[in-house]
């Protein structure tokens, strides 16, 4: 729920920290080691020295809970279709030129109206309540959030629930020990394998990120790799020779890689999308490298969001968007045609949705979406304002005139819920949104997987320009 009170108001005492003399204390969680004097923050903008002590600013903080799917998270090896609980905060131990989310990972630029505040208990019974099996701790960069995400992390892991850690992995080995314990996945952000890069682009360096990575590797964890190629900076030959040279020679070549689409944002709005055929080619040549599972991805329509049989050439696992759809894959993540090891960690069929053809009409409103340019997601948010459960729908729309089933969110009295709906067909045109009249509800324009809109299409209308989403960085009115 959200408040009155400002984010920056409220702290706790943090973990990893090294208390100094003179009232001096050092941050222990990302490899910047940041040395605070009384009242000093460090480069994340959300740890601070408070009375010679190391303090928290974000525990409990939040973005909007949001449903996903775990392909959201540049996840194709672990249980294809996962419906997950993403949960991000505010702050971040980088600040890329580039950031999809630049208005919460950036503390200065954070809003009251975009926090909402959350216990572990309340996370995992959010997740209970919607029958999703895993918790992703994603966006802005859960490093940051340390505290929070070993606590709940650790209560959803006594539920039964899976965690994932979606980073840049700008973090320390005591930090990823911590989270060890309580992780099934990490994917993980590889910016570049160049140092001068991560100084200019990234303000961090690089070494403590390739180190973090070979680290959680060696935990036993899953892990998948992410290179964002940006245009005519890392959309090169010699960026994919890298990012495959590294796994290769410091995981193992059945590590999933995802050669990612960029889009402009943030400080980097001066250039275009990524070219398809720049991600296409970085793909080939990590594959005739060795590499044995390559993805691209932030693209449409194209093979190569596919999971293919090495053996056989059967298709393991369809993918449109963030939507999967496991079709030649045993429980073992084996080939059912040649019985080849796909790499696939499968943990049973997740659990799906009550859907309907028809739906009760009285007293409900319903809303159209139309997908547009590369605004192919949507953040579907709604306030159930009363003091029963009440039902709401999602169906997609199709360019025949048809429809999908409805399928059925159930919200609880007060609760708000977030949830998105990609584009799962390449002939849907749109989604239709039917809830009880009268409950709040709003819109957000979602244009990739990392993406966390925080302005509504009811705040700005529409959005038409596909090249860089809500909010534009720069513009006052929809900063602070």
């Amino acid at each position: 729920m959200t408040t009155a009170v400002s984010w920056k108001d409220t702290y706790q005492q943090a973990r990893l920290e090294e208390i100094l003399p003179d009232g001096i204390v050092r941050c222990h969680l990302s490899p910047r080691n940041c040395t605070l004097k009384e009242g000093q923050h460090g480069f994340c903008g959300v740890r601070a020295n408070r009375s010679g002590r190391l303090v928290t600013l974000n525990y409990g903080k939040s973005v909007h809970a949001t449903e996903e799917t775990i392909e959201t998270e540049a996840v194709n090896h672990f249980s294809p279709g996962e419906r997950i609980l993403s949960m991000g905060n505010v702050g971040c131990m980088l600040n890329c030129s580039y950031c999809h989310n630049w208005k919460t990972s950036q503390a200065k630029f954070v809003s009251d109206k975009d926090v909402y505040y959350y216990t572990p208990e309340d996370v995992v019974n959010i997740a209970l309540r919607h029958n999703i099996r895993m918790i992703s701790w994603t966006y802005n960069d859960p490093v940051v959030w340390h505290e929070f995400v070993r606590d709940a992390s650790r209560l959803a892991k006594e539920k039964g629930l899976m965690n994932l850690y979606k980073s840049a992995f700008y973090i320390t080995p005591e930090a990823i020990d911590e989270l060890v314990p309580s992780m099934d996945i990490f994917s993980i952000s590889l910016k570049a394998i160049d140092a001068e890069y991560y100084r200019k682009v990234t303000k961090g360096t690089l070494e403590p990120v390739l180190e973090a990575t070979k680290h959680a590797y060696k935990s036993g964890r899953h892990i998948e790799i992410s290179n964002l190629m940006i245009t005519d900076m890392t959309d090169n030959e010699d960026t994919s020779r890298k990012v495959a040279d590294f796994v290769l020679k410091n995981l193992d070549p059945s590590v999933p890689v995802h050669f990612v689409r960029f889009h402009p944002d943030y400080r980097m709005r001066d250039t275009v999308r990524t070219p398809i055929p720049r991600l296409i080619r970085a793909r080939e040549i990590a594959m005739e490298m060795g590499l044995e599972h390559v993805y691209v991805g932030n693209v449409y329509d194209t093979p190569y969001s596919n999971t293919v049989c090495n053996g056989c050439g059967a298709m393991l696992v369809t993918r449109y968007g963030l939507n999967a759809k496991t079709v030649g894959l045993n429980d073992a993540g084996q080939c059912k045609k040649c019985g080849r090891d796909a790499h696939v960690k499968m943990r049973g069929v997740p659990p799906v949705r009550d859907a309907f053809k028809d739906i009760p009409r009285d007293g409900m409103q319903v809303k159209q979406f139309d997908w547009h340019g590369d605004v192919r997601s949507l953040h579907v948010q709604v306030k159930n304002t009363h003091s029963e459960t009440v039902k709401v729908y999602i169906r997609r729309r199709l360019n025949d005139g048809n429809h999908t089933d409805w399928l059925l969110h159930n919200l609880v009295p007060d609760e708000s819920y977030r949830t998105i709906v990609a584009k799962n067909f390449a002939n849907e045109i749109g989604c239709e949104i039917a809830l009880p009249n009268g409950l709040p509800n709003n819109l957000h324009e979602v244009f990739d997987r990392a993406h966390f809109p925080t302005v509504a299409v009811e705040e700005v209308g529409v959005a038409r320009n596909d090249i860089s989403p809500l909010p534009i960085y720069g513009r006052n009115v929809l900063q602070q």
